[in-house]
């Protein structure tokens, strides 16, 4: 046996020196633009939690101004065999809270959320924001979920916009079923993707919750009318489709919004003036699913979620050419089953979450 390692040694040697052999564990291949933005999937974030907790469908993802990351997932989907079992001997499952938050390190630091008195939690959780201010703000795209709940940071409820019932319609001044929020601090709006019910944005005040204003697609007057099914080929519609996915506010004023019916991004300004789109169909997407933006102050470079690709797209913010992309379908670390949410940290790390059978969130480190 001695004499079969001292003649394997140098072969392996040889191996490493010429970058064969496999990647050992932290130190996972970068992925992304050859000369821009890489990462690397981090397999031991977030740290393990205790009590056999696990996560159900996530279905929001934010980080705040302490790089802590905040998941929002639906405790109500968990699967049967993760259900407590009579048999106190077996170990699977402690359902976490619907609101749970990790630090920068991804430990653990509280879980909180699900229905209280004054206000109407959502019967199936999408989305998530934490504002610069701290207060955590939620929403839910249930057939009756037509509300935003806006918490402090320990879980105290300040604020509902809307309710749980019928909505009004994109016509009108509440909400339909919303799938994410943004808050521009000096104005005291909130900017809604109004959603998966309604077809538009939507703007309250972020202090009172009263209505403001609203737009469809290409900054027109949105209408509820059943579309014909998404085709690349066929002319951009004039209307957002379900879902109106996600919203983002770039530090240059501008309102980003994922039409995922349509595989598209339509670009605004504050007051729904039209500005720009990009085309799923001209970058090879398939689902712009959510979007971010890089850290740095002229936010160069836009990530997009592609849930059918099970990739992230790496863009430039100015014009919408595709660099590079990475990661791909799969149950491992760095794979993704139902990529649904993105957030990004203040050193350019990105974090994912995956609805679906995927149901993990996942840490990917940036490299430049």
């Amino acid at each position: 046996m001695k004499k079969i390692l001292f003649v394997l040694a140098p072969v392996v040697s040889t191996l490493i020196a010429l970058g064969c052999a496999q990647p050992g564990p932290g130190a996972p291949a970068a992925q992304g633009v050859p000369d821009g933005p890489r990462f690397a999937v981090d397999p031991y974030w977030p740290k393990p939690l205790k009590e056999n907790r696990i996560f159900a469908q996530v279905a929001g993802l934010a980080v705040d101004t302490r790089d802590h990351v905040w998941v929002l997932h639906r405790p109500r989907t968990r699967l049967a065999d993760e259900k407590a079992k009579v048999d106190p001997t077996v170990r699977c499952c402690t359902i976490l809270p619907a609101v749970v938050e990790f630090d920068p390190e991804g430990n653990y630091v509280q879980g909180w959320g699900g229905p209280g008195q004054g206000y109407d939690w959502p019967k199936n959780e999408h989305g998530i924001y934490v504002d610069p201010q701290g207060n955590v703000w939620v929403a839910g795209n249930d057939a009756t979920d037509n509300m935003i709940l806006k918490f402090t940071r320990d879980g105290k409820f300040l604020l509902q916009i809307g309710g749980s019932g019928k909505s009004e319609g994109s016509s009108g001044k509440g909400l339909g079923r919303a799938a994410n929020m943004v808050v521009d601090v000096a104005a005291n709006e909130l900017f809604v993707a109004d959603g998966y019910g309604n077809k538009r944005v939507a703007v309250f005040d972020s202090r009172t919750g009263a209505y403001k204003r609203h737009w469809g697609a290409y900054g027109g007057v949105p209408s509820d009318e059943k579309q014909a099914p998404y085709n690349p080929a066929s002319p951009p519609s004039k209307q957002f489709a379900g879902a109106v996915h996600c919203i983002r506010m770039s530090n240059d004023g501008l309102i980003y919004v994922c039409d995922r019916g349509n595989n598209r991004v339509q670009v605004f300004k504050k007051d729904g003036t039209y500005v720009s789109e990009i085309l799923g169909s001209q970058i090879g997407t398939l689902d712009s699913a959510d979007l971010l933006f890089s850290p740095d102050v002229a936010q160069r470079h836009m990530y997009l979620a592609d849930g059918q690709k099970a990739q992230i797209h790496i863009l430039n913010r100015s014009d919408g050419k595709l660099l590079g992309s990475f990661a791909r379908h799969g149950r491992y670390a760095g794979e993704f089953r139902s990529l649904h949410n993105l957030a990004i940290d203040s050193k350019g790390n990105i974090y994912t979450g995956e609805a679906g059978f995927g149901r993990r969130v996942q840490k990917f480190v940036m490299s430049d």
